[in-house]
């Protein structure tokens, strides 16, 4: 993987440094962006929500202090291609040089790293990772910084994604001290760390908004294209960022309501072109036929065990893409 990656580096080395992701953000446009999801946002699936109107995409969050220690992690956590652009790698860390080491690494393949302060998973949080750094502003502006400082090319970008405190003056201050430092864009899932399936808190994103003077991301309870306009007309945010409403419907951002037919066969597709192993194929199915199939269907579906199996089933259940057009 390594070596490809490098040749892949050479190729881009001429143009990456002249582009930033930036430029995207222009007035009036808001951007559509795939969540990192830990298991799930992996090259597989960002190739598909790409081909439905996915702007940007992240990777899941990959854990900085491991990714630096071991050639193993980096191969398995880190996979990516030429037309896998724009792409913002997501770390955990609390280590501002550590997280400037991994920064560096994964600079030359993609156009910018986002530094997880959103998790609420107790692992993460008991180790120092995640939304506890909401709480230690100072620390997360010291790794902003880092990165801006040693990642050699200016149009690499350094974002944060965070929860939101009761306090709203807190998070005011953090996204400020953010801002200072030098991050590109603040991504804001507007429930606090211990909230789950709690309504997002709107009025705290367009505080957050209207209190800073760099682009902001809205997060949480993105399931339709029309949440995306309502979102930005409720908050004025610059772009929206989806998790579970892509998983269940990769082709969210086109318009469509659930899984076309076409989307379900494009994944089938990437899956053995690319690779992914059975069980991740299969659950990304899982997903994107929840809301399109009955109960009885699900408890078929879920049981089989070969991709062979999987694609027969396909075929005999919703017919071929070919079907579509008779």
């Amino acid at each position: 993987m390594l070596a490809s990656l490098q040749r892949y580096w050479r190729e881009m080395k001429t143009s990456n440094g002249n582009t930033s992701i930036m430029d995207m953000f222009e007035k009036g446009k808001v951007l559509k962006i795939c969540a990192p999801m830990v298991r799930y946002s992996k090259l597989a699936f960002r190739s598909l929500v790409r081909k439905y109107n996915c702007d940007i995409c992240f990777t899941p969050m990959i854990v900085a202090a491991d990714f630096m220690r071991s050639v193993k992690a980096r191969d398995s956590e880190f996979t990516t291609n030429e037309s896998d652009r724009p792409l913002i790698v997501q770390f955990a860390s609390h280590d501002a040089q550590t997280l400037a080491d991994a920064a560096c690494v994964v600079a030359p393949f993609s156009d910018g790293v986002d530094l997880n302060c959103g998790c609420p998973q107790r692992w993460a949080m008991s180790a120092g990772y995640g939304a506890c750094l909401i709480n230690k502003p100072e620390l997360v502006k010291d790794m902003v910084r880092h990165i801006r400082n040693q990642v050699d090319n200016p149009n690499y970008t350094a974002s944060i994604k965070i929860r939101i405190h009761k306090d709203l003056r807190r998070t005011v201050d953090l996204c400020q001290k953010a801002e200072s430092a030098g991050a590109s864009w603040i991504t804001v899932h507007g429930r606090t760390a211990e909230e789950r399936h709690q309504p997002v808190h709107y009025d705290a994103i367009k505080t957050i908004k209207d209190s800073v003077s760099i682009p902001v991301i809205a997060n949480g309870d993105i399931k339709y294209l029309r949440d995306v306009e309502s979102t930005h007309q409720l908050t004025g945010v610059d772009g929206v960022m989806a998790a579970r409403g892509l998983l269940a419907n990769p082709a969210m951002f086109t318009g469509y309501e659930d899984t076309p037919l076409e989307c379900i066969w494009d994944w089938v597709d990437i899956s053995i072109e690319q690779g992914t192993p059975f069980t991740c194929f299969h659950h990304h199915l899982i997903y994107m036929l929840e809301r399109v199939s009955s109960q009885p269907e699900r408890k078929v579906f879920n049981s089989l065990s070969s991709t062979s199996a999987v694609i027969d089933y396909l075929q005999n259940t919703y017919g071929s893409v070919d079907d579509l057009g008779s």
